[in-house]
């Protein structure tokens, strides 16, 4: 009997790519890969990995110096340990990391990795493989649907993607480059995915996308079908309790959506909505194409239907000429809106 072979994956960055280790393992497992927690007894290690911030496309070149001590270990034990790069650092820098780290086998763009078993085989035979263009395929239609059992792992709660990409091209950001271009994934689909989800335990869905609220999926009756017409449909899906989406952009909010948040009791009250600073001066230069009085507006919008919904919101310091007085007036606007929690961190310089 052939023994499994052991996977073990490490995701940084994003929730995104949270949901997309979860689908490289239900990939995997179709040829006999088995999730393991350690390195040390991995048959393949996965680095999923970020590009937004320097420090967390350093740390993946810090992690591989480790991986290399631990496959030259394997190698002495008669074993072979493959590892693999995959995600957006995988997408930006392609050649490069096999140049710096030879230790890698595969190199993987966040649009490719079902294709994963095939570079696997194509690494073996030919010591690298490397796949970082954005296929013409919806990566989604060949991706198997998780096991019974790997749902029930996982808890009740689940991450479902709806919408990848970005075309807002905001001058401190990366995604386009690495995700691609806006596309919303079919309505059908999506359902597909949460019923199963919920036929195996899960009862909280989290609606995932770079601009989740830009998502125009086409419905069943063949027009677009904005997040908060899904919204509604998935809430009366058997099962289904909580509701939850992630992450929304200020100027892609509409009045549907609003409306689910008025009505359907499922849809949690709380929106990430990020806003990087408060000063116009400093979000016309990130090219964020709303002023702190839009962004106050878009609150205010949510906050007449639900007085009770919660906040948080994205926030970039040091952005190239802010002022002391653009600080300033990102700290009124944090002061004005009272959030719940925040993601801020000092500007990381990146290529382009």
């Amino acid at each position: 009997m052939k023994l499994p072979r052991k996977l073990h994956i490490k995701s940084y960055g994003c929730q995104m790519n949270v949901y997309d280790a979860q689908r490289m393992v239900d990939t995997l497992a179709g040829e006999g890969f088995v999730e393991t927690a350690g390195v040390d007894d991995a048959d393949l290690v996965i680095l999923n990995t970020c590009h937004i911030r320097e420090k967390a496309s350093e740390k993946v070149y810090s992690e591989l110096g480790r991986l290399r001590v631990a496959k030259d270990e394997a190698a002495r034990q008669g074993r072979r340990m493959n590892i693999a790069v995959a995600g957006c650092v995988a997408q930006a820098e392609g050649n490069e990391i096999i140049h710096r780290a030879p230790v890698v086998d595969v190199v993987v763009g966040p649009q490719s990795y079902h294709h994963l078993p095939e570079l696997l085989a194509r690494a073996e035979a030919n010591g690298h493989a490397l796949e970082t263009e954005f296929p013409i395929e919806d990566k989604f239609a060949f991706l198997p649907p998780p096991k019974p059992a790997a749902i029930r792992a996982r808890g009740i709660s689940s991450f479902v993607t709806i919408q990848e990409g970005c075309d807002k091209f905001c001058t401190f950001c990366v995604v386009p480059y690495t995700r691609g271009a806006e596309v919303s994934r079919p309505v059908a689909k999506i359902i597909d995915d949460v019923k199963r989800l919920a036929e195996h335990g899960v009862r909280e869905i989290t609606l995932i996308g770079q601009n989740v609220n830009a998502y125009h999926g086409e419905g069943p009756d063949g027009r677009a079908w904005p997040l908060g017409t899904l919204l509604h449909h998935l809430a009366a899906l058997p099962g289904i309790v909580r509701l939850r989406y992630s992450t929304s952009h200020p100027r892609d909010i509409d009045e549907t959506l609003i409306e689910a948040h008025r009505d359907i009791p499922a849809v949690m009250p709380f929106v990430h909505l990020p806003v990087q600073s408060g000063s116009d001066r400093v979000l016309a230069a990130m090219n964020r194409k709303h002023t702190a009085r839009d962004y106050r507006r878009a609150i205010d919008r949510f906050r007449a239907v639900r007085q009770d919904i919660a906040f948080s919101s994205d926030f970039i310091v040091g952005f190239p000429g802010e002022t002391e007085e653009d600080f300033r007036a990102t700290l009124d606007l944090v002061t004005q809106i009272g959030y719940a929690g925040a993601y801020s961190f000092k500007y990381s310089p990146r290529p382009g």
